[in-house]
């Protein structure tokens, strides 16, 4: 993998993630991650419609004047979102209906017509693959996290309705952590998603600015044997 692939993968994955730093696509981050299973199903389709609309944005940047750029990303991702929402139907129709009107909301999510546009209409289909899948992937991984986190404090469990999405089998994977828990309705409500949702943001700036103050002492370590040499 090249320096630029590295970097591409990065910044989607932890350096520039459309959650946590762009700060895009929250209206379905806060509605939907009650749970892990309802995180995990949103995260994957838009991880879907990022591929699909870069790649194919990417392909056809020559053919697209400036002027009707922006109309024609738009129905590019339309048209991926609404060949998920049907595969979802016929495959996830359970999960497909506690997700509700945020599958057809995609198309509005800022972050994909945000890499359409500053990523993909002026770089190659490879990297625009690569971007669109990273990004996807740090936004599906705050989903997931998030709806763990809300699960856990709000239900006593984890991984519980998996069989939605993975089938009956997965029945057996719900973990519950204390027999008797009541609960704890804020976790659930939208306030308990942006406080959970704040957390994480702190979270990834704590170590963001660790990292930074080991920097110059790696440079200063470095610098006399520089000199010496």
């Amino acid at each position: 993998m090249t320096e630029d692939y590295r970097r591409i993968a990065r910044d989607g994955l932890w350096s520039n993630n459309a959650a946590l730093v762009q700060l895009l696509g929250l209206c379905p981050l806060l509605a939907v991650t009650g749970s892990v299973v309802n995180g995990l199903g949103l995260g994957l389709a838009t991880t879907l419609v990022l591929l699909t609309s870069n790649v194919t944005v990417s392909l056809i940047r020559h053919w697209i004047t400036p002027e009707i750029r922006i109309p024609v990303f738009v129905l590019v991702i339309a048209s991926a979102v609404t060949a998920i929402e049907l595969a979802m139907s016929a495959w996830f129709y359970d999960l497909y209906l506690i997700l509700g009107i945020f599958i057809p909301l995609i198309v509005t999510n800022c972050s994909i017509i945000g890499r359409a546009e500053a990523f993909a209409s002026k770089n190659s289909v490879g990297a625009s693959a690569l971007d669109g899948l990273t990004m996807g992937i740090g936004f599906t991984a705050v989903l997931v996290v998030l709806g763990g986190m809300r699960e856990l404090i709000g239900h006593g469990t984890l991984f519980s309705n998996f069989d939605l999405m993975f089938g009956p089998a997965a029945e057996a994977m719900t973990i519950h952590f204390w027999s008797e828990y009541r609960g704890f309705l804020l976790a659930i409500l939208p306030p308990g998603a942006f406080i959970g949702l704040g957390l994480l943001i702190a979270l990834k700036n704590v170590i963001d600015g660790r990292q930074k103050r080991r920097e110059p002492r790696v440079a200063t370590s470095i610098q006399p044997a520089d000199a010496a040499t």
